[in-house]
C-alpha cells in the first residue's frame, strides 16, 4: 500500500483506568508491538502513537497513561498527558475492565477493582464535563459468561456519553475487528499522517527504553517500578550494521538499586539478555546493550527527565 492508497486519516485516543489493557488493545489493533504491556498498573507513562491500517483508512492509535487519582508529580504528568491525547482526537475508545464492575454486581469486589472502578467513574465524569462522547469498549469479556455484563452494559450507558458499546477481549482479538471497524469509520477524510509501513511515532531511543523498563517491571517487587526509569545515554551506529546501546536504570534508593541488580549482577544480566533479544528481532540486526544502574532520589522532581519522556513538569 503506498500513501495514495489512504483516503481517510486520524486519531484515536485509548483511555481508562491503570490495567484495563490500553496497551494490548493497542498493540492489538497495529498488529504489532508499540507499547509495553506488563500485569502491573500505571506501566504506560506517556502517549505512545502506534499506526493501524484499516482498508484504505489510517488510524493513529493514541495508548495513554492510565488515568487515576494523582497525587505526585509524576501521576499528574501522567493523567495530563492521558487527557491530552483524547483532546485533539477524531475518535475516544474508553476502556474498561469489565471483570471488576462483574466482580461489584457479585459482591465479589477486591481492593484493586474498587480503584479500577473508580477511576472508571472518574473518567465518565470527566468526559460529561468535557462535552466528550466515547465509544465504550468492555475488555476482559473472555473471563466469565456474556450474560453476566450485559447489566454492566445497561449501567454504563446511562451515563449518557457513549455512543456505541463493545464488548472484546484485548488479549485474544475477540471483537476486536467490530471496534477496529467503528473507529475507522470515525477517521476524516485527508491524506496518510504516516508513511503506511510505519507502525509507531515513537524515537527508537525512547523505544529502546521502554523495552528494558518492562523487563524490569515484569521481574521486580511491585513496589519498586514507578520509582524507577531507564534512559537510552548512548546510540552508536557501528560499520558491521550492528548498533550499541548504552542505557542507565534511574532508581530512587540505594537498596532499590541492589534489588536490580541481583545477587552479583545476576538479575541485571538477565534483564538486559531479555531486553537485548527483544530488541535484536524489533530492529532486525544485533543489538549490543549495556546496563548501569544509578542512584538519584529526586529524580521525579527533575525538569529534564520529564521532557526526555514527552511529559509536562509544571502540573
Amino acid at each position: 500500500m503506498s500513501e495514495t492508497d489512504i483516503r481517510r486519516a486520524g486519531f484515536c485516543a485509548v483511555i481508562g483506568a491503570p490495567n484495563a489493557g490500553k496497551s494490548t488493545l493497542t498493540n492489538r489493533l497495529v498488529g504489532a508491538k508499540v507499547a509495553i504491556v506488563t500485569h502491573k498498573v500505571q506501566t504506560t507513562r506517556f502517549p505512545v502513537r502506534g499506526v493501524a491500517q484499516v482498508g484504505d483508512t489510517q488510524i493513529v492509535i493514541v495508548d495513554t497513561p492510565g488515568i487515576f487519582a494523582a497525587k505526585r508529580r509524576l501521576d499528574r504528568a501522567m493523567v495530563k498527558a492521558a487527557w491530552g491525547g483524547a483532546e485533539e482526537a477524531d475518535c475516544i475508545v474508553h476502556l474498561v475492565d469489565a471483570s471488576a464492575w462483574v466482580a461489584e454486581q457479585a459482591g465479589r469486589l477486591s481492593a484493586a477493582q474498587r480503584h479500577s472502578i473508580e477511576d472508571d467513574r472518574r473518567v465518565i465524569e470527566q468526559l460529561k464535563e468535557a462535552g466528550k462522547r466515547a465509544f465504550l469498549a468492555l475488555n476482559k469479556i473472555d473471563l466469565f459468561p456474556h450474560d453476566q455484563v450485559l447489566p454492566v452494559m445497561a449501567a454504563l450507558n446511562e451515563a449518557g456519553v457513549y455512543d456505541e458499546i463493545f464488548m472484546i477481549s484485548a488479549e485474544k482479538g475477540d471483537g476486536v475487528d467490530k471496534l477496529e471497524a467503528a473507529i475507522a469509520a470515525r477517521m476524516p477524510e485527508g491524506p496518510a499522517l504516516y508513511p503506511p509501513d510505519q507502525i509507531a511515532d515513537l524515537p527508537m531511543r525512547l523505544l529502546a527504553a521502554e523495552v528494558t523498563r518492562e523487563k524490569l517491571m515484569l521481574r521486580l517487587h511491585q513496589e519498586l517500578p514507578y520509582q524507577l526509569m531507564v534512559d537510552t545515554e548512548a546510540w552508536e551506529e557501528r560499520a558491521d550494521g550492528s548498533v550499541r546501546v548504552q542505557q542507565v536504570i534511574i532508581v530512587g534508593r540505594e537498596g532499590h538499586k541492589a534489588m536490580v541488580l541481583g545477587k552479583g549482577g545476576s538479575l541485571i544480566k538477565e534483564i538486559g539478555r531479555q531486553a537485548r533479544l527483544e530488541l535484536t528481532q524489533m530492529l532486525e540486526r544485533p543489538v549490543h546493550l549495556f546496563l548501569f544502574v544509578k542512584v538519584d532520589e529526586r529524580w521525579q522532581e527533575k525538569r529534564e527527565r520529564y521532557q526526555g519522556i514527552g511529559l509536562e513538569f509544571d502540573v
